[in-house]
């Protein structure tokens, strides 16, 4: 079983319009979409598509907390969720032709300290049949920025392989406790070491450092251009073929989604490479966030070249 984490969950809601947003105006929505939202939960909603047995928990509250476990029990996603007194946010993506995607993200409740003690005391009883957890997303106001580190060691004391999906103070806290994997976009490795990036091999030296310093796998997403590995195996890169880009959202939490996946089936590096480029590439096609075609992946899959690089 995987269990995805989100500390900072949310109402989403998918505003589709027909026609391009102007300011200042009244604009008519043609359909709205909600869902439970947050990356761990994107996560868990393409974990489950790609049929692997999934939990989501992390923190809700308020009616907003009932309706997003509401929303989740609909999706087939079982949840154990910590529950604190704040009300769980709303985030806002609207599509129209123009911008594609426009997203407005609340900054969520505040946890209280008492709040985030009892949800780390029962984290291990939460997390007992898993075999992979992963974290992902922003913090809540509340909590210390050693919140993913403190929940990577409790997970891997648990014998749990652990994907780490953060940036800024939060990922460098969380990289001390030597996460299994983590996957930063090539801005936050930047941010992370504080070194430009201006070509490939200084990408897989980047990957390269945070491995030796013992993340077990270090995983550079590079957007479009696909994304860079490096493990004991060595260093590769998947480059996806061309595609529709439909909505970008939630692309990456469907890369976490697979490569999570590809651990719990036991996947070589160079297989869960290319599986979980496949599956971001596939989301990518697809108008709603957490969501891709079987068919698209199937025709992905058998384009996607990975070749050792450094």
């Amino acid at each position: 079983m995987i269990t995805t984490v989100t500390l900072n969950a949310s109402i989403d809601k998918a505003y589709h319009m027909e026609r391009e947003i102007v300011g200042g105006t009244v604009m008519r929505v043609a359909r709205v979409a909600n869902s439970a939202g947050g990356k761990g939960l994107n996560v868990a909603r393409v974990a489950r598509l790609c049929g692997s047995d999934v939990q989501a928990t992390g923190l809700v509250g308020g009616f907003n907390g009932q309706y997003l476990e509401a929303l989740a029990e609909a999706d087939g996603i079982r949840s154990r969720f910590g529950h604190i007194a704040g009300e769980t946010r709303s985030c806002v993506n609207i599509l129209d032709p123009t911008f594609s995607s426009t997203e407005f993200l609340e900054p969520g409740p505040t946890v209280g300290v008492d709040e985030f003690e009892a949800y780390l005391a029962e984290f291990p009883s939460i997390i007992a049949g898993s075999d992979v957890v992963t974290l992902s997303g922003s913090l809540p106001a509340g909590v210390g920025k050693d919140s993913y580190q403190k929940l990577v060691r409790l997970a891997l004391g648990e014998g749990k392989r652990v994907i780490l999906d953060s940036s800024g103070e939060e990922l460098r806290l969380g990289l001390e406790a030597s996460p299994t994997m983590i996957k930063p976009n090539q801005d936050e490795i930047e941010a992370l070491l504080g070194a430009m990036a201006t070509a490939q091999d200084d990408v897989v030296a980047q990957a390269r450092s945070l491995h030796e310093g013992g993340v077990a796998q270090v995983v550079i997403s590079l957007g479009k251009d696909g994304a860079l590995l490096a493990c004991d195996e060595g260093c590769f890169r998947a480059i996806p073929p061309k595609v529709r880009v439909t909505n970008t959202v939630g692309c990456g939490d469907s890369m976490v989604a697979a490569f999570a996946v590809a651990f719990e089936r036991a996947m070589g590096p160079r297989e869960a490479l290319a599986y979980a480029i496949s599956v971001a590439s596939a989301a990518a096609m697809s108008p709603n966030t957490g969501e891709y075609d079987p068919a698209d992946l199937d025709a992905i899959m058998s384009r996607v070249e990975v070749r050792a690089v450094g």
